[in-house]
Parts: C-alpha cells; structure tokens; sequence
C-alpha cells in the first residue's frame, strides 16, 4: 500500500461513519458533507422546537395555580384547619407552621401527611399574646398567602 492510499484511509473511514450516522445514500465526499451540515440544521431545529415546548409548558405549570383545598372551622377556643394538596409540597409545611405563628396560633394537635400529596389537619388555639380576635377568613386567607408564597418560590 502507497504512503499516499495510507494517508486517504483514515479519511475515507471517517467520511463513511459520518454517512451511516447521518443516513447518507451519498457517494462523494462533497455531497456527504453536504448531507451532514443538512442533518445538523434539522437537529438544531428540533432542538429549538423543544426548547420552546419546555418553555411553553414550564410558564403554564408556573402560572396555574395548585389545585387547593383549605377549610378553616371556629372551634370553641380556636380553629380547624384543613389543607389539602394534589401534590408532595417539600417546604410549605415550614411556610404554614411560620404563618400560624405570625397570626399568634398555638398548634395544639397536628396530622400531616406529605407522601403522594399534602395534607394537613392542624387545631390551632389562639395564644394569650393575641387579644385582636381572629375569624377562620382571616386564618384561611392567610394559610392561601402562605401557599401562595411557597409556590412563587419552587
């Protein structure tokens, strides 16, 4: 074999593996080129395509609100609080423990469950420090906040 056949088989090689990836009938080394740059421009569009298909539903998840269920019930020296959401929240318990706080409510008893969703059943006693007297729109729109809150942050 010739220095000069030695030099061109590694090309040739090389010229044939880009023509099985890009599926190329092409024989000549021009037309082959040709083939891959065409096949590169149609991934670069698929991958434009994608990226605005991510776009578009990333900006649809962030702006429906989370299906959310809260109830708020006045109990003799408190309230029942019921939150329910379709999905695992990690955080918001923290966020709504932190507003019973800031609304001056002890939690007295508390069932949560945060597996395939969240739930939380929480009796929240008014503390002493709190003379203003709350009703359960107050409570309830404040948890609503706190939910709010969270989602922005997630």
């Amino acid at each position: 074999m010739s220095s000069k056949d030695r030099k061109k088989a590694p090309v040739y090689r090389k010229l044939q593996r880009l023509r099985s990836v890009i599926n190329s009938t092409s024989v000549n080394r021009t037309s082959i080129i040709v083939d891959a740059s065409r096949y590169i421009e149609e991934l670069k569009e698929k991958v434009e395509m994608l990226n605005q298909e991510i776009g578009t539903s990333q900006m649809s998840t962030s702006q429906s609100p989370l299906p959310t269920q809260v109830n708020v019930e006045t109990l003799e020296k408190g309230f029942l609080i019921n939150v329910f959401l379709e999905k695992n929240c990690p955080g918001l318990l923290v966020s709504i423990l932190e507003t019973f706080e800031e609304l001056g409510l002890d939690v007295l008893d508390a069932r949560v469950s945060c597996e395939d969703n969240f739930q939380l059943e929480a009796m929240g006693g008014e503390n002493q420090s709190n003379a203003e007297g709350m009703d359960a729109q107050m409570v309830k729109q404040a948890v609503m906040q706190a939910i709010s809150k969270w989602s922005e942050n997630i």
